[in-house]
This record gives structure tokens, sequence and C-alpha cells, in this order.
């Protein structure tokens, strides 16, 4: 995507200018919930103005509550609605299954590399070009299916990855012990939504039931994106529960 020109000679404030281009970006969709911007040195450097210049605009959007600052992490898009912010162990399902002894069937929908749609591209901070990995799977326990999952994988930070085999083996698992990356953190957004028609097929349930939906976005410890993901839950099968610390 090509910086836009900010004109000087305009008789619009350069900081006014800066945040009504990222504010389009951010209410175009261009840049999506969650999405992390560059750094406030490389902002500035890529849109030739001075830092002081550039954290007004920021600032500005951070009063209107389009972005917001997470000390030692950067500034980013917030979403749309209210996120409490839980802290718990980054785990997987496939992780969380086996330390409680559920026994468990993956079936690989689809994987494979594609161009990833705008949003997905953002919030991995791919380049024009760059592909990623598309998995797809389904979560079965004898009660039937239980997670339909989305992950979608930079594929210039594990080349090769569509070959694994992901009905048996997990994808934090292939990253960390094939791959020999470090995954740091994640952020992890619950909501409720009513099953659209390939999720309630999917996971058995009438069209409009009510589903557990999932958004992930995980980071190396170098802080580069590595992943994202949709899941969509059924509620009547598996809750999600978090085991929280005051202090």
């Amino acid at each position: 995507m090509s910086v836009p020109t900010i004109d000087r000679e305009a008789p619009v404030a350069i900081h006014v200018q800066i945040s009504d281009l990222f504010r389009r970006n951010i209410l175009q969709g261009i840049w999506p919930p969650h999405y992390r911007l560059k750094s406030e040195p490389d902002l500035a450097l890529e849109y030739g103005v001075s830092r002081g210049t550039l954290r007004r605009a920021l600032h500005t959007l951070i009063g209107e509550g389009l972005l917001r600052q997470v000390r030692g992490r950067g500034t980013f898009v917030t979403s749309t609605v209210i996120e409490p912010a839980i802290a718990q162990k980054l785990s997987t399902l496939s992780e969380d299954f086996a330390r409680e002894g559920v026994i468990t069937q993956t079936e690989v929908l689809a994987c494979e590399l594609i161009d990833p749609p705008g949003p997905v591209a953002a919030l991995l901070d791919v380049g024009v070009g760059g592909r990623v990995l598309r998995l797809v799977r389904m979560r079965r326990t004898e009660q039937g299916p239980v997670a339909l999952l989305y992950n979608y994988v930079r594929g210039d930070i594990a080349p090769g990855i569509e070959q694994q085999d992901f009905s048996q083996l997990s994808l934090f698992g292939v990253l960390e012990d094939t791959y020999q990356l470090r995954i740091g953190s994640a952020r992890r957004t619950f909501s409720a939504e009513a099953a659209s028609g390939e999720v309630a097929t999917g996971l058995d349930l009438a069209v409009g039931s009510p589903v557990q939906y999932l958004q992930q976005v995980t980071y190396l410890a170098d802080d580069r994106p590595i992943e994202y993901s949709d899941v969509w839950i059924h509620s009547g099968r598996l809750q999600v529960t978090s085991l929280l610390s005051r202090r």
C-alpha cells in the first residue's frame, strides 16, 4: 500500500492530515481491529514528519477511541466492542483437551497456501505478494463436533508448513518444534455469535443457534505476528474457563 502524500501547502495542519489519513484507514477496514501500527519512529520517517507531529495525530485518534497504546507493545486499532483484559495462559484447544484427558479427533478440511484477505494481511503484516497458510479444521469429541477452526500462518516465516499433517500435529507444536519459533504472546477476543450456514452445518447446529466465537492474533517473542485465527465453539459441548489471579 502506497503512502499518501502530505500536502505541505494546504491550510490544514500536517498532524490533522495524518490523523485524517489514519482515521480513513480504520473506518474503511484497511486497518482492522487489533491491527498494530508501525513504531512511531518508522511512521514519522514514512510520512516525512517529526515524531512530535506524528504523536499529535496519534493522540487525536486515541482521544476518539480509534487507537489504544499498550506499554511495551505499541499502538493498536481498537475494537468496536468493550474488551476487558483477561490474563490467562496462552494454550491451544488441543493442549487443553490433552491436559484434561479428553480424546479428540481432528479433521483437516483445507490446508493450502493462499493470497491472504486484506484484513488478515494487515494483521499479519504480510506485504504484497506474500502468501499465508490457510488451515481449516474440525475438532470432534465423542459427543460430536465441538470447534471449527480457521488459522492463517505467515508462509515466509514457516516455509513448507502446508506439507505438515495437521490431522495428527498441533499448529503451535509444529511452529515451535519443527520451525524452532518461540511464541511469545497473543491477543484473544471472545464474543457470542449466531451460527451462519457453514458454521451451523459443521457443528451440527440449527442456523442462528448461539455459538462462542474466538478471534486471535499470535506474536512471536520478537513481536512479529505469526498467526491469525477464527474459531467457532459449540457452547453446548465445550465451555471455556479462565483461571485468574487478582494479583
